[in-house]
């Protein structure tokens, strides 16, 4: 008896301490210095809200418009594999949207700057299989 009274009490000081770990980290964050709230706050998530209520009109292409065809398919690997393999682009443009559609490649979502949606649009343009590119890029305002 005297040892399951002696285990209760050694778990029980146990999640205390990891308690009082866990409560002074959080103080710890709470006290962070107003530059580094700052940076914080400056890397808050876009609001898409307009783009959402825009793609479920219907009247823009989205990723369930991809054709399943072989050719298409084929084609939008290439120019996925192409846009990521481009170490100068930034993130953003590595995460376009490619949907081809008989031949037609529209792409779509923000870019760093009208360079770089030229940049994106032209290595489309060199890929076999592309008859046109529909350039949706947008300049993501900064």
């Amino acid at each position: 008896m005297k040892m399951v009274a002696l285990v209760v009490s050694a778990l029980l000081l146990t999640c205390v301490a990891c308690s009082r770990d866990r409560n002074e980290g959080t103080a710890r964050a709470q006290q962070a210095p107003a530059g580094q709230k700052a940076a914080a706050a400056q890397q808050a998530p876009r609001d898409n809200t307009a783009v959402n209520v825009r793609d479920r009109g219907g009247d823009t292409l989205t990723a369930q418009n991809q054709s399943e065809n072989p050719a298409d398919r084929t084609v939008t690997q290439d120019v996925r594999k192409a846009i990521v393999a481009d170490d100068s682009l930034s993130t953003d443009a590595k995460n376009v949207k490619v949907i081809t559609v008989d031949g037609v490649v529209t792409l779509r979502g923000p870019v760093a700057n009208e360079q770089e949606r030229n940049k994106v649009a032209a290595k489309v343009n060199g890929i076999a299989g592309v008859k046109r590119v529909d350039n949706q890029l947008e300049v993501a305002a900064r």
